[in-house]
């Protein structure tokens, strides 16, 4: 240790959770982090410094206080995810040169892609992970340059990956952070590892008619989480991937075209048909099974409301008189509600739910009797004195909307042959370019900001800072359950990130870089940055009833005018 009472000028005072000592300028973070916290240097993926990400091999040259971040913490995921993408496009250039391969969604804990030239076989498979593996032993570093736009705009058109240079063509900044590997150059979107030798945990594996990468698992970073096979999840994807085709925009720069040339409105005009037309099939399906209780859920933000409030509207076209009820009515007082282990309530747990109450009611529904449904009045977190009526009678269907709605607690006291179950959620399928996707949780929490400031007055900074607690909480209660619905529809609007970028951007940008949730507020910004603005011409083409509408205000089902 070096004497703290009499620091030379060359040397930097360096704060780390808590361990603090001088060190000579210039040292690179890990050799830090080694010294600080010796026994924890091996987990620690990154520092987090004023809201910024540090990266391992960056020199220290100025005093500073820092975090680190894991696999345990969001970003640590997102920086090894990348780095991950980066050792594939290696072993990918090394072996099937003459291959492009396409980032496209999330399923469970890894990521699903396919090549745009053919289909990827098992051999193909094998082989990438063996050269990966290969790659990992080697350590080879992550090179980190500055290049000018037009630099990386000229390499990108060079090997074939004109995504990536179009898309660069959008960005406001001049210059550029590229990685290098050899003669293989990326650019990420985000902070990166210092080598391939810190990418040891993944596994790959066919599934046709490409392939999914499993990231290390939540629980032991040391082991890739175990393979979650979700058919309907990857369907769901499928179809919104044909939509793509269909409307003619697979990435930004596609979007960004439409705008420019006055296409938009058009766009818009086909996108929300092609919701209309899933929808009406839905309906169809419920009145052909004959069933009587719909359930409808999902995660935050995902228009689960308006969804519903369509729903009812194609019933109502095949002769049927649904009625809608929310799960959120059946919320215990916030005294009965389990709290978690912060000592707060867990309102994301399906015991926050009056279960006992719910089920009676709805059994009481089916057997055509009058009931007094509860309502919740969320001012005083207790179920409100009012109450209202309802009563089905000639098989009318119930909808039941609620992130809960095909919990085991509640499905397991229904009768299976009448109830029919909705899995709504956002999945965007436009990417970046074909090697950097949009997550769906971004988009869903840039919906949430947009929405929670306009309907409940909340600050960008409140809802991003609940985030990681209604992540949490869909983790544990809803994802397990979204293969037990008989159907998925995605909410997401190829053409919604735009018309976000106008509500959102500015509020973004108003969030200091002292604030914990800076981190945060730039990587979605990072994802705005590259959109063009719409003009209001462009909004007033959202049909009053869009799901969107949910979130940007003017939704013809609740929204006063």
């Amino acid at each position: 240790m070096m004497d703290q009472a009499k620091p030379a000028e060359s040397l930097v005072r360096v704060s780390l959770d808590g361990q603090e000592d001088f060190f000579p300028k210039g040292m690179p973070l890990l050799e830090i982090l080694k010294r600080l916290l010796p026994k924890r240097a091996p987990q620690v993926l990154c520092c987090l410094c004023g809201g910024l990400c540090v990266e391992l091999g960056q020199p220290i040259d100025r005093d500073c206080c820092l975090t680190s971040l894991t696999y345990l913490d969001e970003e640590g995921r997102r920086i090894y995810e990348r780095s991950l993408r980066f050792l594939l496009l290696l072993s990918m250039r090394r072996l099937y040169p003459d291959k492009n391969v396409r980032i496209l969604n999330s399923v469970g804990y890894g990521v699903y892609l396919r090549l745009l030239e053919a289909e990827m076989t098992h051999e193909m498979v094998r082989a990438l992970e063996e050269d990966m593996r290969n790659l990992v032993a080697q350590d080879l570093p992550f090179e980190k340059e500055t290049w000018s736009r037009e630099k990386a705009i000229r390499y990108f058109e060079s090997v074939g990956w004109p995504d990536k240079a179009r898309i660069l063509a959008y960005r406001p900044q001049e210059t550029i952070t590229m990685y290098r590997i050899g003669e293989l150059c990326e650019y990420f979107y985000g902070a990166m590892l210092p080598s391939t030798g810190y990418i040891r945990t993944f596994a790959l594996k066919p599934h046709f008619p490409g392939m999914v990468v499993q990231f290390p698992s939540p629980e032991d970073p040391t082991r890739p989480a175990p393979y979650l096979p979700r058919p309907k999840h990857l369907r769901v994807f499928t179809q919104s991937q044909r939509w793509c085709n269909i409307l003619g925009a697979d990435n930004v720069a596609d979007v960004n075209e439409l705008i420019s040339t006055g296409r938009l409105r058009e766009f818009i005009r086909v996108n929300e048909a092609l919701h209309d037309k899933s929808i009406a099939a839905i309906a169809d399906d419920i009145m052909a099974r004959q069933a009587r209780i719909v359930m409808i859920f999902g995660p935050s933000a995902s228009g689960k409301t308006t969804f519903a409030n369509r729903l009812a509207v194609h019933l109502r076209v095949l002769g049927q008189s649904p009625q809608l009820i929310s799960l959120d009515d059946f919320y215990r007082d916030r005294a009965d509600i389990p709290l978690e282990r912060d000592g707060l309530p867990d309102l994301e747990s399906v015991d926050a739910l009056d279960i006992p109450h719910l089920c009676n009611c709805l059994e009481w529904l089916l057997a055509g009797q009058k009931v007094e449904m509860p309502l919740f009045d969320f001012k005083t977190a207790a179920r409100a004195k009012e109450s209202y009526p309802l009563q089905l009678t000639g098989g009318q269907p119930l909808l039941v909307e609620g992130i809960h709605g095909m919990n085991d607690r509640i499905t397991s006291q229904l009768p299976e042959q009448l109830t029919y179950g909705v899995y709504v959620s956002a999945l965007p399928c436009i990417n970046l370019d074909n090697h950097n996707r949009i997550r769906t949780t971004d988009v869903r929490l840039l919906r949430r900001i947009v929405r929670d400031i306009r309907v409940r007055a909340t600050s960008p900074e409140e809802t991003i800072a609940m985030w990681p607690s209604v992540r949490a909480g869909e983790e544990k209660w809803i994802f397990p359950n979204q293969e037990k619905a008989d159907v998925m529809f995605n909410t997401s609007l190829h053409y919604e990130l735009p018309i976000l970028k106008a509500k959102a951007y500015d509020l973004l940008l108003s969030i200091p870089k002292t604030a914990p949730e800076y981190l945060t507020a730039r990587r979605l910004i990072k994802i705005l940055h590259y959109l063009l603005p719409v003009g209001e011409d462009v909004l007033q083409e959202i049909p009053p009833s869009s799901i969107l509408r949910e979130f940007i205000g003017e939704c013809s089902f609740y929204d006063r005018h």
